[in-house]
C-alpha cells in the first residue's frame, strides 16, 4: 500500500532542493516500502549531511520505514550545540574533524593542511577509494559530487557549494566551526605529514643559498623532505588565516 508522507528540510539542506521546493513542507508518495534515508535522498539530499531526523516529533534512524501520514523533519550537522543524546542516524555526532577530498580539490586540501587539519588527498583516487577511506578512517568526505555522498558506506560528508578554492576553504571553516582548532603551519601542505622544527644545517642542500643566508628558522617534512620558512608567502597566508579565524 502506498505511503504518503511529508518532508521538511532545514537550513543549508535546502541548497540541494529545486528553488520551488526550498523551505517548504514537501509531500512524497512512496509506492513501495522505503526507509527514511531513501525518502530523504529521493529529494536529492545526501544522507551524509544529515545529523538529526525527527519523524512525528521523535528522533529516528535512517533505517526506519516511512509509514502513511509520517511527517519527517530533517536537520543538518549541528556545530553550535551537542545533540548526541538525540542522535539515532549514527552513533556519534560529526565532530571528528579529519577530511578526505576528491580529486578535484587539491588546492583546498593544501589550504586545510596549512591550517593544521588532517586531510587525505590523492589526485588519482577513485570513487571507491574515497568512499573506503572515509568509512575506514572516519574522515569527512568533501566533494562537489553529490552522487558520491549518497553511497551507503559514507556516513560523514559534505557537498561544497563554492567552486573557488579560497572560498571553499572559508566555507568549510565556517560550516564545521574550524577556527578554534587552527594549528597553522604545523602540517605539510604537500603530503599531510606533521612538520618538525629544523636548523639551517639540517636543511642545507634543500634550500637556496640566499634563503639560508636570510632565514634561521625552518620546518621540514620528515616524509617528503619539503622545507618551509617564514618568507613573504608565509606572511600573506598568515594574514588570510587571521581573516578566516573571524568566521563564525
Amino acid at each position: 500500500m502506498p505511503a504518503r508522507a511529508w518532508f521538511r528540510f532545514y537550513a543549508e539542506l535546502n541548497d540541494h532542493l529545486a528553488p520551488e521546493q526550498r523551505y517548504r513542507t514537501l509531500e512524497r508518495t512512496l509506492d513501495v516500502p522505503a526507509s527514511v534515508k531513501d525518502g530523504i535522498e529521493s529529494f536529492g539530499v545526501p544522507h551524509t549531511e544529515v545529523e538529526l531526523v525527527l519523524v512525528n516529533g521523535e528522533s529516528s534512524a535512517f533505517a526506519r520505514i516511512v509509514e502513511d501520514g509520517d511527517r519527517v523533519a530533517v536537520y543538518p550537522v549541528f556545530e553550535s550545540f551537542d545533540v548526541t543524546s538525540e542522535l539515532r542516524v549514527r552513533a556519534d555526532p560529526l565532530r571528528d574533524l579529519k577530511f578526505v577530498l576528491d580529486v578535484h580539490l587539491g588546492r583546498l586540501a593544501a589550504y586545510l593542511r596549512m591550517l593544521g587539519f588532517d586531510t587525505a588527498y590523492r589526485n588519482c583516487a577513485s570513487d571507491p577509494e574515497l568512499v573506503r577511506t572515509s568509512a575506514d578512517e572516519h574522515r569527512i568526505l568533501l566533494t562537489r559530487d553529490r552522487g558520491l555522498l549518497k553511497h551507503s558506506a559514507v556516513t560523514r560528508g559534505y557537498w561544497l557549494r563554492e567552486t573557488d578554492s579560497r572560498l571553499q576553504t572559508a566555507e568549510v571553516v565556517g560550516r564545521f566551526d574550524l577556527a578554534r582548532g587552527f594549528r597553522p603551519f604545523t602540517r605539510c601542505m604537500a603530503c599531510n605529514e606533521m612538520l618538525r622544527v629544523a636548523s639551517r644545517e639540517e636543511v642545507s642542500g634543500r634550500i637556496l643559498p640566499a634563503v639560508a643566508e636570510r632565514y634561521t628558522e625552518f620546518r621540514d617534512c620528515p616524509a617528503c623532505r619539503r622545507v618551509y620558512w617564514q618568507g613573504s608567502h608565509y606572511l600573506r597566508m598568515q594574514h588570510w588565516i587571521e581573516q578566516l579565524s573571524q568566521l563564525q
